[in-house]
């Protein structure tokens, strides 16, 4: 069994169900008339999405923001988890300064949802720390506290976005594999392939991830976007079980620089500009996914323990 197979089932033999009463603003049992009570709805299910790419320096954190925001911007409740433990960036990319950050969670001074910053337009950020030694070297038994605490959540989002770190450790697959989602993020860089490629090999040789959706960043032309996606789909066509989707491009924009320049998110500052429609075209395409593959899955997941959440079948035609 491999080393991660191995934390992946110690983390499984953990696994509780977070169960809490109701508290003030909470969902109460409405009383009949003949004094029996009817359950309260239950929770609503939100959607989690982990962007990857195994290579570092390939647009990850810029594109979790923008896509985050641009759903934020379209009315959706999101929330932004920085999975970079240790060297979190996406309060940077906002412009934020977080007194708090994931370590603060884990050892109990704070809760989840104290923890969340606000953003421009509703969006929610958790931030985790940059330069904190003790968060780059969180074993698998503290990945698996920081999942499970978004069962915790009394109102969860409707999206909960990922931006996972670099490479292929534990932290980097654990975050993913437990997203209902995996966005891969490639480049015109032949690291970039190759390390999207082992990525995806890991996830689903060792957590049975099968669906990936492919974001072509910094590209200089359409063409270029769809070579990039044939390239990744070919190899992993031939050698792994997977089905892979073209989610859409980010092209070279001077624009997107001066945003991270200026520590907001393009489709906030130049929402016409042409980084910001291949947002807006990678936002819009989220709703056309399906719903998210519950049933069966034996692994650890993002809301996976809350109450009321049954699984789901992929919708007829949905993406697999």
């Amino acid at each position: 069994m491999t080393t991660l197979a191995m934390n992946q089932a110690w983390g499984l033999s953990n696994l509780f169900s977070a169960f809490h009463s109701p508290g003030e603003g909470e969902a109460r049992p409405l009383a009949t008339s003949s004094g029996n009570s009817l359950p309260a709805a239950p929770p609503r299910r939100c959607r989690a999405i982990a962007v990857a790419g195994g290579k570092g320096g390939v647009g990850k954190s810029t594109v979790a923001v923008n896509l985050g925001m641009t759903l934020a911007m379209a009315g959706r409740e999101v929330a932004l988890l920085d999975a970079d433990l240790g060297l979190a960036n996406l309060d940077v990319l906002l412009g934020l300064q977080p007194s708090r950050h994931i370590g603060h969670l884990l050892d109990g001074s704070c809760t989840l949802s104290e923890l969340m910053l606000p953003a421009p337009h509703g969006l929610k950020v958790i931030p985790a720390g940059s330069g904190a030694r003790r968060l780059a070297q969180l074993d698998t038994r503290e990945h698996a506290a920081v999942i499970r605490a978004f069962d915790e959540l009394p109102d969860p989002p409707e999206f909960l976005i990922v931006d996972t770190a670099a490479g292929v450790a534990d932290n980097v697959v654990m975050f993913a594999a437990a997203a209902d989602d995996v966005v891969l993020v490639v480049c015109d860089e032949p690291a970039s392939l190759t390390d999207a490629y082992a990525l995806t090999k890991v996830l689903s040789r060792d957590f049975c991830v099968r669906r990936f959706h492919v974001v072509a960043n910094m590209v200089r032309h359409a063409g270029e976007a769809r070579q990039l996606y044939d390239k990744l789909a070919r190899v992993c066509d031939r050698f792994l079980d997977v089905a892979l989707d073209f989610m859409g491009a980010v092209p070279y924009d001077e624009h997107l620089r001066q945003a991270i320049r200026r520590q907001s998110a393009v489709v906030d500052l130049w929402p016409a500009s042409r980084s910001a429609r291949g947002f807006k075209q990678m936002a819009g395409a989220v709703d056309t996914w399906g719903e998210p593959l519950r049933t069966g899955r034996d692994r650890i997941a993002f809301f996976g323990g809350q109450v009321g959440l049954a699984p789901d079948p992929v919708r007829e035609g949905g993406a697999r």
